[in-house]
C-alpha cells in the first residue's frame, strides 16, 4: 500500500472526505499453514521478508533501513519473528516496501525517496525462512478503497438510505451484471504470485516459503463499522468479499507451489478497523495509534508475527 496517503489524509479531513488507501483480505479458516515441511528442516535463518506496507508496517515506529520510502518499522512482523528466533543482525534481511506489488519483488520499486532494489535479490541458495506479503497492490485496492470511501460520505450527506435504497454505491462501479472486474485481477494476480514463488524456490531450494495472509480490516455486521471507515453498509458486504477472494487466492497458489500459508484473519477478526482503539489491531481512517491509516498498529504486528510463529513451530 502506497502510504503517501499520511500526508494526504490530513489534507483530506479538512475538506471533509476521507480517502484512503488500503490493503485487505479476509479468510476465517483458523488452520494457520498449508504445507507440512520436514521436521530435519532448519527453523531459523537466514530469513528474508519480502512484501507491501502490511509488511513493512509504516507509522508504527521510527522508519528503519533503506529506502526511506518504503516506510519500514522496527516493530513490524519480521523484525518481530526475527527477535523471537534469536537471529542475528546479518542473518536477516527485511526488503518489504511500501506499495510493492508482485513485480517490484523483481523489478526496482521506486518510492517517493529512493529506490528498493528487487526483493528476490536477497534470497540466495543459503536462504533457509522466507515470508511474503503481496498481492493487494496487483489488484488496486487502493483506488478501490478511496472510490469506496468518497462514495461512502456520499451516501451518508443523502440520508443514509432515507432518500436512495442503493446501500453499495461502490459495488457497481466493479461489479456489473456476471463481468467482475475485481475477481479477474485476482485471477491474474495468482498467476503472477505462482510465477514469483516458483522463482523464490530456484533460488533458495533449501528455504522454508511462508505466503502471509492479512489480517481482518471490516466486521463481519456492516452494522458493526459506524463512522470509523466512511463506507456504505453494502460496500462493507463488498469489500469484505472481496477481501476473503484475495486470501482464499493465496492460499490456493501457495499450496500449489509448495509454500505454507499463515492466516492472520482468525486470530484478527475480534480485532478490526471498526473495534474499540484500546483492542484493534487495523488503525481506522483516523487512527488513534501510530500507524497508516488501515494498516496495522503495534498491536496487529505482534499478532501477525504471532501468526507466523505459530506456522514455523507448528511445521517442526
Amino acid at each position: 500500500m502506497k502510504t503517501s496517503m499520511q500526508a494526504g489524509v490530513a489534507g483530506l479531513l479538512a475538506c471533509g472526505t476521507l480517502l484512503t488507501v488500503v490493503l485487505v483480505t479476509r479468510d476465517g479458516d483458523a488452520d494457520h499453514t498449508g504445507v507440512t515441511y520436514s521436521s530435519s528442516a532448519p527453523s531459523k535463518g537466514p530469513y528474508v521478508a519480502l512484501g507491501d506496507s502490511y509488511t513493512a508496517g509504516p507509522g508504527i515506529t521510527d522508519p528503519t533501513g533503506t529506502p526511506a520510502g518504503c516506510d519500514r518499522s522496527a516493530g513490524n512482523y519480521p523484525s518481530l519473528v526475527a527477535a523471537e528466533l534469536g537471529l542475528k543482525a546479518s542473518d536477516f534481511r527485511d526488503m518489504s516496501c511500501s506499495g510493492a506489488t508482485t513485480t517490484d519483488l523483481t523489478t526496482t520499486q521506486h518510492t517517493d525517496s529512493g529506490t528498493n532494489p528487487p526483493q528476490l535479490r536477497a534470497i540466495s541458495s543459503t536462504t533457509r525462512l522466507i515470508t511474503l506479503g503481496i498481492g493487494g497492490n496487483d489488484i488496486g485496492f487502493s483506488s478501490m478503497i478511496k472510490r469506496c470511501v468518497a462514495m461512502g460520505a456520499l451516501y451518508e450527506m443523502t440520508g443514509s438510505g432515507k432518500y436512495f435504497t442503493e446501500d453499495a454505491p461502490c459495488e457497481r462501479n466493479y461489479v456489473k451484471g456476471d463481468s467482475d472486474a475485481v475477481a479477474k485481477k485476482i485471477t491474474t494476480a495468482g498467476a503472477r504470485l505462482t510465477r514469483v514463488l516458483n522463482e523464490v524456490r530456484r533460488r533458495a531450494p533449501e528455504a522454508r516459503i511462508y505466503v502471509v495472509s492479512y489480517p481482518a480490516i471490516l466486521p463481519a455486521d456492516s452494522a458493526d463499522c459506524g463512522r470509523d471507515m466512511s463506507l456504505a453498509p453494502g460496500d462493507v458486504t463488498f469489500l469484505r468479499e472481496k477481501e476473503q477472494q484475495l486470501n482464499t487466492m493465496l492460499r490456493q497458489r501457495s499450496s500449489e507451489a509448495g509454500a505454507a500459508y499463515v492466516d492472520t484473519y482468525a486470530p484478527s477478526a475480534a480485532h478490526n478497523a471498526c473495534t474499540a482503539k484500546t483492542t484493534r489491531w487495523i488503525e481506522p481512517l483516523a487512527p488513534d495509534s501510530p500507524a497508516a491509516p488501515v494498516h496495522p498498529n503495534a498491536r496487529g504486528e505482534r499478532g501477525m508475527a504471532d501468526a507466523v510463529l505459530h506456522a514455523i513451530r507448528s511445521a517442526l
